[in-house]
């Protein structure tokens, strides 16, 4: 679990992304920076501030934490093709995320909860590991004992499905409801990304933090003294 003190609507505001519904609709109101100077112009952001500010999107986009980050980026530079769809084709299998979008929940932190507390199956069995990656073909579902619980009920009575569109899941319902009880993971061609934020601008800031420049594999890696950490906002 990422260690946030900064509130959702506020963090929403300085990142220019609504990650909850409530921040959307601050956002109509105020959108601009929180902050006394937050309606004063700044002067044009310089590159390393917007490569910066797109790697922090992604990471509040999906919760987790720069070590987190760091290791799926690292498997996505290994593998070929590009390591920017890469690492959204990572981040979007993990299970908080498919759980999100499938319309179980609202938030990406709503999901993790989900998970966390055992709500949730994957091919049966109960998984509470919010970064399990899921294979295409295995079937996620709420179980049993849960399904009547409240937060399930308002999802199966599609409370959810304006939030965020479902590029990698598809639910599917009981022969005997309409309700969604489970959805099926599938793998489609690459698709745009349910989140925003500039692929190539947090990939080359995540290339660059670690002293080195995106390369391909087989290159070898350059030589140096120390590494250098990635700078948080406060």
């Amino acid at each position: 679990m990422t260690n946030q003190s900064r509130s959702k609507t506020r963090l929403s505001r300085a990142l220019g992304v609504a990650l909850t519904p409530k921040a959307a609709k601050y956002m109509e109101k105020r959108p601009y920076a929180p902050g006394e100077h937050g309606r004063t112009k700044r002067k044009q952001d310089s590159d390393y501030a917007v490569r910066l500010r797109e790697k922090q999107r992604l990471r509040a986009q999906y919760g987790i934490r720069e070590k987190q980050l760091r290791i799926a980026f690292n498997e996505a530079r290994r593998t070929d093709g590009l390591t920017g769809e890469n690492l959204v084709e990572l981040l979007e299998m993990r299970l908080d995320a498919l759980v999100l979008r499938a319309g179980f929940a609202r938030t990406i932190s709503q999901a993790r909860q989900f998970v966390v507390h055992r709500h949730i199956t994957v091919d049966g069995k109960l998984v509470d590991r919010p970064s399990f990656r899921v294979k295409a073909g295995q079937v996620i579902g709420v179980k049993q004992r849960s399904e009547g619980t409240e937060p399930f009920q308002v999802a199966a009575a599609g409370g959810h499905v304006d939030v965020l569109p479902r590029p990698r899941a598809t639910s599917r319902s009981s022969s005997t409801s309409s309700t969604p009880r489970s959805c099926v993971v599938r793998s489609a061609p690459r698709c745009p990304s349910p989140v925003t934020c500039s692929s190539s601008s947090s990939t080359t800031r995540l290339a660059s933090s670690t002293g080195s420049p995106e390369r391909g594999r087989g290159s070898p890696r350059p030589r140096s003294s120390s590494r250098r950490g990635i700078r948080l906002t406060p």
